[in-house]
């Protein structure tokens, strides 16, 4: 038989290792602390099949033939375990976390000290002598760099000898082949992602221009995105940084409504970042609604699986958030499941929550591949909540996607037009976006505006439960629609004053009163945050100079009054077609030399989110300031959010790009 022949041979018997099989994955964590063990061994016993944990203890087995097997877990100075009758089947994956307790018995270790980073050093150099290159699995010095930092290498079938992807390597404690779940090191692309390019609110006269209109319709992904930037120790692109979102990521302690849906709160103290002008902080909170008091709902979850879905921070995070969904449905809800990729299909036909275990099947079964269909994919959705619409409950279509449409309706303004029409119908739509590199956040956060729904970035775990646990009432239940906020300046006390953020939400004046302008939605339990740099003068200072065939000027009222401005609130209830009106003035005389913690929190925010934008109103902004303001500040902190907070500041401190910030 020729070598040719043998070849063929070879490479058609290679195939069947690729085609079917099963998937073991899972964690593998210490039992007393939980924390992660990196490098942990978990093996098929009795076959050579096996994985090494990553940085974040997770590992995965593919390409396991069905049946029944023994897996074992170990890890140096840990008891081993062993978990039996594993049963592997085709096409699926299965779940399995070990749990290693300490048996403290250690061979003697000899400890080397070494620095980690060179701090001076401009680059990064590894030598490899000859005799570690002949110890190395690599068939030459070309295949030397696939075993360096930032370099990934595809996967492939090779014939004969070793693999370079075969074997975990480490650099100075850093794993360089695939990371997993929440990786910190993994380099994130930001030329292959859309952002929208806004030019920020400069200050404005308040004699010329007494009103500042916007739409409350507030996201939060922003800062989801930009935190995977630094957590990765990388710096976030300026267009990504959305200050609003920022400071509307963190609740707040505002007083709850008493009549009304919504309550305004506002505070009035010096502004942190510029000694010489006045900030004001507005809060608006929505009334809390227990799960008995909202209506059921009807949710169609539009998964995109397409084959740019496929890493573990996309398609397999965006399993483990919908599952944490589904274990918060009521009974009377109701779930369909609408898939799209090169076509489009419902996997899962309207099931009612009790049957929670056929919904969690459908859940897992997912799998990626093929290009993206979503235009076809939201049609399909759309329809299926209007065949199932509960005309006393909650309906609501959530996409989860990279973005990433490429087939069907995808031009963003035909999407916008079709979502739009449908939320006329009593349909919304909210919005996750997951994963990097080919993240469409611009047209994301379009498409949940116009659908009257919010928009998330699941960047990891906690993320999803954020959404889906912690803030699942602010998430689903809408209590008030097309909200808007106008404030009215006394122009009499007030000189300038600039908006913080809010850029892509502004409205025109004349849109506040009138009910066929959008607006934006609350949710149960949501608050939401706008912040005013303001500059006070002396009456005397304003020029009311006389045109020729009108009067410019100021009422007496206005020049005798307390108030600084007033915060107007439009809003219309979920079912109303009418909107309602509440009103709330500011006084010169509320000025606290001590604010609060709200205010400080939130000022805080505000200036790291402009620092990052190197915005031109930081004023004396600074990252020291922001962490002292913030670690004064940080309040009850129930789930830890302004802790983390802290944590990127202290993380972009170490980016050199910040230095002197």
């Amino acid at each position: 038989m020729s070598f040719f022949t043998k070849f063929l041979v070879l490479l058609l018997f290679s195939f069947p290792l690729f085609a079917g099989g099963g998937s073991i994955k899972g964690k593998v964590t210490d039992k007393t602390t939980t924390e992660a063990l990196i490098g942990a061994n978990v093996v098929v016993q009795s076959e050579q099949w096996g994985a090494a944990t990553d940085l974040n203890g997770f590992y995965i087995i593919k390409n396991i033939p069905a049946g029944t097997y023994t897996i074992k877990a170990s890890y140096v100075g840990y008891e081993s375990f062993e978990q039996k009758d594993v049963v592997v089947k085709n096409f699926q994956v299965v779940e399995l976390n070990f749990e290693l307790e300490s048996d403290f018995i250690l061979e003697e270790i000899v400890v080397v000290d070494k620095k980690y980073f060179e701090q001076k050093s401009t680059n990064t150099c590894k030598v490899i002598s000859s005799d570690e290159i002949k110890n190395l699995p690599v068939r030459g010095i070309d295949n030397l760099i696939p075993l360096q930092s930032g370099v990934v290498q595809d996967k492939n079938i090779f014939v004969r000898g070793a693999r370079s992807d075969g074997t975990g390597y480490y650099v100075d404690g850093v794993q360089i082949q695939a990371g997993g779940y929440e990786a910190c090191y993994s380099y994130i692309k930001p030329n292959a992602e859309e952002y929208e390019k806004v030019d920020e609110n400069v200050f404005k006269e308040s004699f010329k221009t007494p009103l500042s209109t916007f739409a409350v319709d507030v996201d939060a992904a922003s800062y989801t995105n930009v935190r995977r930037y630094l957590t990765a120790m990388q710096i976030p692109p300026k267009d990504a940084v959305r200050v609003e979102e920022f400071i509307n990521y963190f609740d707040y302690d505002y007083p709850s409504p008493e009549n009304d849906p919504v309550k305004i709160y506002t505070e009035l103290s010096n502004c942190p970042w510029n000694k010489d002008n006045l900030l004001v902080h507005i809060g608006i909170k929505g009334k809390e609604l227990k799960r008995d008091q909202a209506g059921p709902s009807n949710l169609v979850f539009l998964i995109d699986v397409s084959g740019s879905m496929e890493p573990e921070n996309k398609l397999p995070l965006l399993k483990r958030a919908f599952k944490l969904l589904t274990k918060q449905l009521r009974s009377d809800d109701r779930v369909s499941i609408v898939v799209y990729a090169s076509s489009t299909g419902m996997v899962l036909e309207p099931t009612y929550g009790y049957d929670k275990e056929k919904i969690l099947d459908a859940i897992s079964h997912l799998e990626a591949g093929g290009s993206t269909a979503g235009g076809a994919g939201i049609q399909l959705a759309y329809k299926i909540a209007e065949q199932n619409f509960m005309s006393d409950g909650n309906n609501r279509v959530i996409l989860a996607t990279d973005g990433d449409f490429n087939v069907g309706i995808s031009n963003t303004d035909e999407l916008v037009k079709f979502i739009q029409d449908k939320k006329q119908k009593g349909i919304f739509l909210s919005v996750l976006g997951f994963g990097g590199e080919n993240l469409k956040d611009s047209r994301l956060e379009k498409l949940a505006d116009d659908g009257d729904g919010h928009y998330s970035y699941i960047d990891n775990f906690m993320e999803a439960k954020k959404v889906f646990v912690n803030e699942l009432g602010a998430t689903l239940f809408t209590i008030a629609k097309d909200s808007k906020i106008q404030v009215e300046f006394n122009p009499a006390k007030v000189k300038e004053y600039r908006l913080v953020g809010y850029e892509n939400r502004a409205l025109n004046d004349e849109d506040f009163d009138d009910d066929k302008k959008d607006g934006g939605e609350i949710g149960a339990g949501h608050t939401v945050t706008a912040l005013y740099e303001i500059t006070l003068h002396d009456i005397k200072e304003i020029n009311q100079s006389q045109l020729k065939y009108q009067v410019i000027a100021i009422k007496e009222s206005a020049i005798n009054t307390d108030e600084i401005l007033t915060v107007k609130f439009r809003y219309k209830d979920p079912d109303g077609t009418e909107s309602k009106l509440i009103s709330q003035p500011v006084l010169f005389s509320s000025l606290k030399e001590k604010p609060g913690i709200n205010f400080n929190f939130s000022a805080a925010v505000a200036m790291f989110g402009m620092i990052l934008k190197d915005s031109d109103y930081k004023g004396e902004a600074n990252l020291e300031y922001v962490l002292e303001l913030a670690e004064s500040n940080l309040g009850e902190d129930e789930f830890g959010y302004r802790e983390e907070f802290v944590q990127l500041v202290e993380n972009a401190k170490r980016l050199n790009h910040f230095a002197g910030r």
